[in-house]
């Protein structure tokens, strides 16, 4: 079986798999993209992600590290989009990414790269190398996609892809069989500057350029510590993750809803803040367990959801923000003491008063005594 009869089969599988998205680029080093990403490292613009560090980019750049014999990488795509029900009556709820609605996209993706390779493997009737990743190892993902001609890099740093913009899970898989490439496509944002200037926390400094520090996807999701608070009017209402540069690209208006069932869970487009305010830990893991809002983790959901409260702003929120003032976790105090006193009101104030009486953690009483005079001006 020669080179190009061995690629389409492995596109027909990867069809017949639903994967929406299937090419073929080179196991060649990709040394632009590392010295783009060490830079990035460098001038800070991944704080917040000690795991992102140079030693893993220079790992996750070249394949034939990550595989012996590395000969060409199979880039996959999986549409995951979703249109989004704006008729809720319900203030007190927080926006969520799309890409979080359904089921963690890590294991539906990777189980269905490793029936690829199965499938792959009973075609050949022998084994071959290879090693599969969705954004779970060190390889740039973006990268293995943009060069395989899946799309094109975005200024928001997002792939774009030609046939259904953004709103694709990538995965990779890096293989010792002799496959033939595609070629990458020439397209480009042109003029425009939508996602830049929509950034509602000025994030993408520059086109192709993101502060992680400042972006709201990483501070409500990644982000373990507090929220800072010149950024928290700016989230909004976001309590996981945000879309808006996403929303806002031209390129995503021709996008087509996901085909993939365990991506249509619209339960969760949108999350019910007082309900998270007040659940136990173990009634969060329960609701959910097998979702992408776990890797927020229990006190930085709750974190988030006092700061949307804080923006909607209904005095309807009080007494859960009340009831938050005595989480054992010093964070998600703090962070209630903020949206009382942006809520405002004497029973704001008193809650206050009252938690600024016992309180004994240093940060927390900052938040506490700001909180009071914004309240009494």
């Amino acid at each position: 079986m020669n080179s190009s009869e061995l690629t389409n089969i492995v596109k027909s599988l990867a069809s017949e798999l639903n994967f929406d998205l299937c090419n073929i680029t080179s196991a060649e080093p990709f040394s632009a993209d590392r010295d783009i990403a060490i830079e990035r490292i460098q001038s800070g613009k991944m704080a917040g992600l000690p795991w992102f560090n140079e030693s893993r980019v220079v790992r996750g750049t070249d394949p034939s590290i990550l595989l012996q014999g590395a000969r060409s990488i199979i880039s996959v795509g999986i549409n995951y989009y979703q249109s989004r029900d704006t008729n809720s009556q319900n203030k007190a709820m927080g926006k969520v990414a799309v890409y979080a609605w359904g089921k963690d996209y890590h294991r539906v993706v990777k189980k269905r790269m490793k029936l690829l390779v199965d499938n792959i493997t009973k075609i050949l009737g022998n084994n071959f190398n290879a090693r599969w990743y969705i954004d779970d190892g060190p390889m740039l993902d973006r990268s293995v996609a943009r060069r395989s001609g899946i799309g094109w890099i975005g200024k928001n740093t997002n792939l774009l892809s030609p046939e259904l913009g953004s709103w694709v899970f990538l995965g990779q898989i890096i293989t010792d069989l002799d496959l033939e490439i595609d070629l990458p496509l020439k397209k480009h944002c042109g003029t425009c500057t939508r996602c830049i200037e929509q950034c509602p926390t000025n994030a993408i400094t520059d086109p192709y350029t993101i502060d992680n520090s400042r972006c709201i996807s990483h501070l409500t999701i990644e982000n373990r510590g507090p929220i800072p608070t010149e950024l928290r009017d700016a989230i909004g209402e976001w309590v996981f993750g945000c879309d808006i540069c996403q929303d806002v690209c031209p390129v995503n208006t021709k996008s087509q809803l996901s085909r993939e069932p365990l991506f249509k869970v619209n339960s969760r487009q949108s999350l019910d803040l007082i309900n998270i305010l007040t659940m136990s830990e173990e009634e969060f893991r329960e609701e959910f367990s097998g979702t992408p809002i776990m890797r927020s983790k229990y006190h930085g959901m709750q974190r988030n959801a006092c700061v949307v409260l804080g923006n909607i702003g209904s005095p309807d929120s009080i007494p859960a923000l009340t009831y938050a003032l005595k989480s054992d976790s010093p964070i998600v105090r703090g962070h209630s003491a903020w949206a009382l006193g942006k809520i405002g009101g004497q029973r704001s104030e008193l809650a206050l008063i009252g938690q600024l009486s016992i309180e004994t953690d240093p940060e927390v009483i900052e938040e506490l005594q700001s909180a009071v005079s914004h309240i009494t001006g």
